[in-house]
């Protein structure tokens, strides 16, 4: 599973740290601060995941409380309303 860039993406977090993968993202103007990333699951991660049904998400929070996190499968709106604010 690797993170990839995906159309709508404005900011890749960790471009210059090699002790970290670089994490394209959607960074939203939001009182929330919402940030939107993509993963790219190989053959073998899809067959494994549609056999057991489980994912499993790891977060390193530095001690710091957890933040809200959401996995989902659908291209999230907000990524579709960037993707259609550029075109425009």
């Amino acid at each position: 599973m690797k993170l990839i860039k995906f159309e709508g993406h404005n900011v890749v977090f960790a471009e210059n740290q090699p002790e970290y993968l670089p994490l394209p993202a959607l960074r939203l103007n939001s009182q929330e601060g919402e940030i939107i990333c993509c993963w790219h699951l190989t053959w073998r991660e899809r067959l494994r995941l549609l056999l057991t049904g489980r994912l499993w998400h790891s977060v390193l929070t530095f001690g710091q409380p957890l933040q809200p996190q959401l996995l989902q499968v659908d291209t999230p709106t907000d990524v579709i309303n960037a993707i259609t604010q550029k075109v425009k």
